[in-house]
């Protein structure tokens, strides 16, 4: 303790539980209690440390102006401390005590079945949860086959079909309530290179795809081998395919079955010679769309055909609950079927609803 013009300073040095000291100084004039300091010699010293101590704790400030340790570590725990200097224990109560909305937007959706219906259910997944923070959609693929047995299983709150029930599954799956959510033509695509068909008719894809046409100079196309590609037996494509183009008749036993409308685009597109059949939201520069021969006249897969119903290839996307939807599952698909989500299914190449 030093005089300074009856200012006396005191450095005192406090040992805290943690092992570290913190150092103050404390300036107070207390001319009184100095003036008897001489007086009582030790005795007077030791209190005047004490009274300087009772001070120090009641008001006196240090040289900076700023709260003194103690008080800094009590602060740390107030509700108006930022995140970055709250305790982890003030955190974890903070991420506990979420809103209602929030603990409501914390559901999953399992979604899964037809690679036709896939990217417009990812690409509306993507906008619904972006405008619903906290929800969860899980989209996967499998063929329509795989989404009508999951949502049948109850192991997905959605399954995806790119075909009607069958007689079948509509007697074993009473509960199913089926909603359209697109429209969509089946494109025959053909590898580009050095291939001049551009149209074919229906009688005619037939025809190569059960095996009895094998070279492209059949149909009009130079002396080149047709290599045919389609799609595996889980497919809901596939079984429109059958339904609609082959009239039951069986595939050549040469087929090279895929498990996607993307596998099948790109198979096509690094074949030479290759054919295949895709949604219309899978048609890029890198296959060619060839127009289908109805009565003499050529029609192109599009937009607007399927809509005005001359496409012959074409049929509704659909999304199976089990059940009335309710819910999040409610609210995804009526998402899908807004203004909003039938431009996301023009987006990808698909047909809105009329």
């Amino acid at each position: 303790m030093h005089k300074i013009n009856n200012l006396y300073r005191l450095y005192i040095y406090i040992y805290s539980p943690s092992g570290i000291s913190i150092y103050s100084t404390v300036n107070c004039y207390q001319t009184i209690m100095v003036n008897n300091l001489r007086k009582f010699g030790i005795a007077g010293l030791v209190i005047a440390v004490l009274l300087m101590l009772m001070v120090f704790s009641t008001g006196c400030v240090n040289n900076t102006g700023a709260k003194t340790p103690t008080t800094q570590a009590t602060t740390v725990f107030t509700a108006a401390q930022t995140q970055e200097s709250t305790p982890a224990a003030t955190q974890a109560t903070t991420t506990v005590a979420i809103t209602p909305q929030a603990a409501a937007g914390s559901k999953i959706i399992k979604v899964s079945g037809s690679t036709t219906v896939l990217p417009i259910a990812q690409n509306a997944a993507d906008a619904f949860m972006t405008a619903n923070p906290g929800t969860n959609i899980q989209v996967s693929g499998g063929g329509s086959g795989v989404g009508v047995q999951q949502i049948g299983d109850k192991l997905v709150d959605i399954g995806m079909s790119s075909r009607d029930l069958t007689k079948d599954e509509i007697t074993k799956y009473k509960e199913f309530v089926v909603s359209p959510v697109a429209l969509d033509g089946i494109a025959v695509i053909v590898n580009p290179n050095n291939n001049p068909v551009n149209s074919l008719s229906i009688a005619q894809i037939r025809d190569i795809y059960s095996g009895k046409v094998t070279n492209w100079k059949d149909v009009g196309g130079k002396d080149m081998a047709i290599v045919v590609i389609g799609r595996d037996s889980a497919s809901g494509t596939r079984t429109f395919f059958t339904d609609t183009v082959m009239n039951k008749t069986n595939y050549v036993k040469t087929q090279f079955e895929k498990n996607s409308n993307g596998a099948i685009q790109q198979s096509v597109a690094q074949t030479p010679g290759a054919i295949g059949y895709v949604g219309l939201g899978y048609i890029d520069p890198t296959v060619k769309a060839l127009k289908i021969s109805v009565n003499g006249t050529l029609v192109e897969p599009s937009v607007k055909t399927v809509l005005d119903k001359t496409y012959p290839i074409s049929r509704s996307l659909l999304m199976i609950t089990n059940g009335q939807p309710n819910g999040l599952v409610k609210s995804y698909i009526d998402y899908i079927l807004s203004p909003e989500g039938q431009k996301l299914v023009v987006k990808e190449g698909f047909v809105p609803l009329p």
